[in-house]
């Protein structure tokens, strides 16, 4: 691949070549010379992206303490970010394709660092939440680019083994958020936690300019502004309603109309992309069985895991009494996990010997299981989390690179940008919505125990009059969690048994099928 490639579009007419071999490497070049060093250049790009996923959720506690946030204010921090960049990944990967991947990805860098700037200096509740929205938009840009990227400098015999590191580094934002905020909070205030990521974001900036070669479409589709209007729109209104039931009752009228919203704007967001020739999300995508099947199960997955993780952070602290940088190292041993058996490639070759759908299969039930865990041993302090972040990270190992590089290598290469921004959208969506009936989940269990009227575990501990009353408080806090993550434990196990077994029938249709061309 040279520095300024060119892909023929899926849709180009032309005769079918006689020569298949010659065809195929037309299609399928050689990997790129510096391929792994343009890596490590995008993980790092990546990295800035991850480490603001998680690491507000360390700063929970401070920043309902000094802007007195709600816990719908606290939601809302992290939805906006999710769902304006879930709103406008596929939108993203239509216009990384067609003007350049290195270019998106770093107008994606600039506008990240612009709103972490923002984002540091906000003086309240509603100037962080639109701060966020913004950075939203530079990170639809970096994570459809950054995995569009690994498809067209790897050969496919490599790209299982990329993706695996790629997946790895995903792991480890999630860990270093944590640990970066909670270093951050214990030496500084609360918004410095946005602006360390400005020298990441510059460093990242000189090292795509360097070394990450041009790649497009030339014939790439037009962006679908209105169906990333209507899917943003759509989703806004469907988290929102999640999030005001618990606060305004499931049956009021706020709840119902935003739900009614939510319902018609995905509708027509529906209609409108079967519709129009240049759909963000391509309906014949869907004809694959690999890519439904791979799909199929990811929302589930990624909602039971975003949404438990959340919950978790706030555990380590409101109740096991962590403070912000201990809470962040005591979440590494999952991120640990997984970077062991990644870069070491351990979970690469697990997978290729049990097959794709076997290691989806194993890797959410281990996910599953280390849920349970953490659910249902509180009562040993440390040990059960602990015990439930390995199994996690084990599980996260081995079934994660398997999901996404099923997605990736079941749509064309060309529109590598469009594949990644459809991975890219259920997984933030799974885990806004995650984030959002998880949380409900916690505060309707937490509000029905607690003996005091509160919003929150710190008001009700405010409230509190004796040590008695602030043990129930925190025993409520407790059983609400563990019901939360037990949600979370069957929502990922019950997306890992959809994608393996839509996979395994995948398999079976294309065996059946080679049998037949072979045959005849």
């Amino acid at each position: 691949m040279t520095t300024s490639s060119r892909e023929p579009s899926a849709a180009s007419p032309g005769p079918v070549p006689q020569n298949d071999r010659a065809a195929q490497a037309h299609q399928v070049p050689s990997g790129h010379a510096r391929r792994w060093l343009i890596l490590g250049v995008i993980c790092l790009a990546q990295l800035t992206v991850l480490l603001d996923n998680t690491v507000l959720n360390v700063a929970i506690p401070s920043l309902t303490r000094e802007m007195d946030a709600s816990t719908a204010d606290i939601q809302w921090m992290i939805n906006a970010y999710s769902l304006v960049q879930s709103g406008l990944l596929l939108s993203a990967g239509n216009a990384a394709d067609r003007y350049g991947r290195k270019k998106m990805l770093n107008v994606g860098l600039a506008l990240f660092g612009a709103g972490s700037l923002v984002a540091g200096l906000a003086q309240s509740s509603g100037q962080l939440i639109a701060a966020r929205a913004g950075m939203g938009v530079g990170g639809a840009l970096l994570l459809t680019t950054t995995l569009a990227v690994v498809m067209q400098i790897f050969t496919p015999e490599e790209q299982p083994r990329a993706i695996g590191i790629w997946s790895a580094v995903n792991s480890l934002g999630f860990a270093a958020g944590p640990l970066v905020g909670g270093f951050v909070l214990n030496h500084f205030w609360w918004g410095a936690i946005f602006l360390v990521n400005l020298p990441v974001v510059v460093l990242a900036l000189a090292a795509v300019a360097a070394y990450v070669p041009e790649s497009r479409n030339r014939q790439g589709d037009r962006p679908d502004l209105a169906g990333a209007v209507l899917s943003t729109i759509g989703m806004t209104a469907l988290v929102y309603a999640i999030i005001s039931g618990p606060e305004h009752g499931w049956t009021s009228g706020l709840v119902l109309a935003t739900a009614a919203t939510a319902v018609l704007v995905l509708g027509a967001f529906a209609y409108w992309e079967s519709r129009i020739p240049y759909p963000m999300l391509d309906p014949h995508f869907f004809r694959n069985r690999r890519f439904t099947g791979a799909v199929g199960g990811l929302v589930l997955i990624t909602f039971g895991m975003g949404g438990a993780l959340f919950l978790l952070t706030q555990y380590l602290q409101f109740v096991l009494g962590y403070g912000p940088l201990e809470a962040g190292l005591r979440t590494a041993p999952m991120a640990l996990t997984v970077v062991a058996l990644n870069f070491t490639g351990v979970g690469t070759r697990w997978s290729a010997k049990l097959g794709t759908p076997l290691s989806i299969a194993l890797g959410t039930g281990l996910m599953a299981a280390g849920l349970v865990s953490t659910a249902t041993l509180t009562e040993h302090g440390y040990g059960g989390t602990l015990l439930g972040l390995v199994l996690i990270g084990a599980g996260t190992a081995i079934g994660s690179p398997v999901m996404a590089h099923a997605v990736m290598s079941s749509v064309p290469r060309e529109k590598a940008g469009v594949g990644a921004g459809i991975n890219g959208t259920l997984a933030e969506f799974g885990n806004g919505l995650g984030v959002a009936v998880l949380g409900a989940v916690l505060n309707a269990r937490f509000a029905a125990l607690v003996p005091v009227a509160a919003t929150s575990l710190p008001v009700a501990l405010a409230a509190a009059g004796s040590d008695g009353e602030r043990a129930e408080i925190t025993g409520a806090f407790s059983s609400g969690l563990e019901t939360s993550l037990l949600v979370g434990a069957v929502a990922v196990l019950l997306g890992g048994l959809i994608a393996a077994g839509l996979l395994r029938r995948a398999d079976r249709a294309d065996a059946r099928a080679a049998d037949g061309g072979t045959g005849a």
